[in-house]
């Protein structure tokens, strides 16, 4: 799955718009590299993103295509804020 769509499924970001945004921005790292928003994510990748008032690190555990706002939190784990 594409790193844009997933930051969106995941409901890290609200948009898929912003999460193209912020990969453009270089604002978006998979396992220590900078990414473009058609990189594809796999189960394992440590994923961190940069914001204005600081970074979140987060590894991805499971990739699903749909998943319910109750569920969304189980597709990652946060290692650091």
């Amino acid at each position: 799955m594409r790193i844009d769509k997933f930051l969106k499924v995941s409901r890290i970001l609200k948009r898929r718009t912003l999460a193209c945004e912020a990969c453009d921005g270089g604002r978006v790292k998979v396992n220590g590299r900078t990414v473009k928003p058609s990189y594809n994510v796999k189960e394992g990748d440590l994923v961190e993103i940069g914001f204005n008032s600081g970074t979140v690190k987060f590894k991805i555990n499971m990739i699903k295509e749909t998943v319910r706002k109750e569920d969304a939190d189980k597709l990652y784990e946060i290692l650091a804020e």
